[in-house]
């Protein structure tokens, strides 16, 4: 009863201690530093003697809208499918995002547009920091239901740093193109949190596996967040693509290749399935891989064949992954993927980022016509080959995975700091550690919670 009275107190005061400190740095920091863009600023918007309907607002918002959704109703659903940990798993991506955005404002724009003295904001910065939020989300559910917020929260206050860091130096130094985020969203933000798994390692966990677990209405949840990502994916890899041909075609090839990546899921959950029936799972989580695998690629010239070609291989791999591979990551290497990221974003992104390394290769001028400088502006412009471009795309992996695992390890000893507040071993994936929970005191609605017990430690 004496350690449950510490962690209560501790909790109540660490969660709203590192929120109000957060959120008071940030503020003070947008005090003086965050300007509004030429675009946002009316003063300087007249007097370019602009007419308002060439502001990016008119073509960038509706694109945001679709990002915002997918980041806020998306992903919080999409992890709801544990059967006691829902409140937990939407609330939780709420309070992570909403933090997420206003961090990466800063430290995204003190690396892409600090001019002047200050940062300039606008609806292209609104997408980019949204971005950097599905990548901390991603993290989460490898590590979901076995964490507290303060630790979340220091988990994303890292990730945001490293996610800026690591964009910054693909996109602006190695000249890597990745509209989608193949390799900046999906590859970094699941090996981090698989990383941070590992690290976060609970030999003990099987006190809480009957938690682990779905019912029927929180497999109908999760497949919510499923719908919704799968409807906004291709306005999801567009948005932050060059005006012109691009938006349309990564539009086109995220499109085919959701499609296929569904059918092929289908066709392989059936297979391996027991009696030839569908796993939830399978299909909550590999029909969107499609989405990822062209990340990278989605605005070259994939073709649309291309785009169901890879389609298809992502659901499958991404499906097999599901029932073969997540038992042995925890069995063999030690690492705990709730959520199973490394199926969904991990080898997804993976293969996207090989397939850009491909696509890349074979570009030409008579492929892009004018719309070469666009995609692959070096190669326009003549300082890189195409072999070279494929080349840099490929070691854009490389070091997408250093900074991940690197960073994630640092993470891992950040976190496992004795004094933040963390479920022990025969609490996890469960509500009312953290949330007030309707009828938690009626014992016919639910079981009460096991004494605690000692954690262990990795």
């Amino acid at each position: 009863m004496a350690g449950s009275s510490r962690r209560a107190a501790s909790r109540r005061l660490q969660l709203p201690l590192l929120c109000l400190v957060f959120q008071g740095a940030t503020a003070v920091l947008f005090a003086v530093f965050v300007r509004y863009n030429q675009e946002t600023d009316p003063a300087l918007w007249h007097w370019g003697n602009h007419s308002n309907v060439d502001n990016e607002f008119y073509f960038r918002y509706p694109s945001f809208q679709d990002v915002h959704v997918m980041v806020f109703v998306g992903f919080g659903f999409l992890m709801a499918f544990l059967q006691r940990y829902g409140f937990s798993s939407v609330g939780f991506t709420f309070l992570l995002a909403a933090f997420a955005l206003q961090w990466s404002t800063l430290v995204q724009g003190f690396l892409h547009s600090f001019h002047g003295g200050n940062i300039h904001v606008g609806m292209e910065s609104m997408i980019n920091a949204d971005f950097c939020a599905g990548a901390v989300l991603i993290s989460f559910g490898a590590i979901l239901g076995r964490t507290g917020p303060t630790q979340l929260l220091l988990m994303a206050l890292l990730e945001v740093v490293l996610f800026g860091v690591n964009e910054f130096v693909l996109l602006s130094l190695l000249g890597v193109r990745d509209a989608g985020g193949s390799m900046t969203i999906h590859t970094f933000g699941a090996y981090f949190g698989l990383v941070l798994s590992r690290a976060l390692y609970r030999p003990r966990l099987e006190k809480s596996k009957h938690r682990q677990g779905s019912v029927y209405h929180s497999d109908l949840f999760a497949m919510i967040g499923t719908i919704f990502l799968w409807l906004f994916w291709p306005s999801f890899n567009s948005a932050p693509t060059t005006l012109g041909d691009g938006p349309r075609r990564t539009a086109l090839n995220t499109y085919y290749s959701l499609s296929a990546s569904t059918l092929s899921t289908f066709a392989l959950s059936a297979l391996v399935g027991g009696d030839g029936r569908l796993d939830m799972v399978h299909i909550q989580n590999a029909a969107l891989a499609g989405g990822v695998v062209v990340g990278t690629s989605g605005e070259m010239m994939l073709t649309p064949f291309g785009a169901l070609a890879a389609g298809f291989l992502a659901g499958t791999v991404s499906t097999l992954g599901y029932k073969f591979f997540t038992p042995v990551l925890e069995s063999k290497f030690k690492i705990q993927d709730t959520c199973g990221v490394h199926n969904l974003h991990g080898m997804p992104g993976i293969l996207g980022a090989l397939l850009g390394v491909l696509v890349a290769g074979l570009a030409t001028h008579e492929a892009y016509g004018d719309d070469l400088e666009s995609v692959f502006p070096l190669i326009a412009e003549g300082e890189r080959s195409a072999t070279s471009q494929a080349l840099h795309q490929l070691l854009g992996l490389f070091v997408t995975l250093t900074f991940a695992s690197v960073g994630a390890g640092l993470g891992g000893l950040l976190l496992k700091l004795p004094c933040l507040d963390s479920p022990p071993d025969s609490q996890c994936f469960e509500d009312q550690v953290y949330w007030e929970v309707p009828g938690e005191h009626e014992e016919e609605a639910q079981g009460p919670l096991r004494t605690e017990e000692p954690d262990t430690q990795a």
